[in-house]
């Protein structure tokens, strides 16, 4: 076991080793989160999944919105309902640790060190 250093920036106040969910935490630095891709964005991605530094109190909002800012126009053709607007399109689904972003805080569910986050694309049938 190696010992962790004694200073400031590794004291008690700022690391925590179990965030708000029961996953390992780094306390004041940000949290990692990560992003798992399905068909579309996952041929965009060029990966089935990749890890986000967020600011401490991102939203679920705000990393749907760097995913369409880095896989550009036809990454926001795929997550929102409308080119131009900030209205994500609602036949896309959001799991949050294997939970529906719905029967949380929807869009608004803030993000803690360790969440995964799973990118569902519509499901269509007939």
């Amino acid at each position: 076991m190696v010992p962790l250093p004694l200073n400031e920036e590794f004291s008690s106040k700022n690391f925590s080793f179990l965030g708000e969910r029961g996953y390992p935490s780094v306390g004041g630095w940000g949290l990692r989160v990560k992003v798992r891709y399905f068909t579309t964005l996952r041929e965009l991605a060029g990966r089935a999944e990749e890890i986000f530094e967020l600011e401490n109190n991102a939203c679920l909002e705000d990393l749907i919105e760097i995913v369409a800012s880095r896989y550009g126009d036809e990454a926001r053709r795929y997550l929102y309902a409308n080119e131009g607007q900030k209205t994500i399109d609602p036949s896309v689904r959001f799991l949050i640790n294997g939970r529906d972003s719905r029967m949380l805080q929807g869009l608004k569910t803030k993000l803690v060190d360790g969440d995964t986050v799973a990118i569902i694309p519509p499901i269509g049938g007939g």
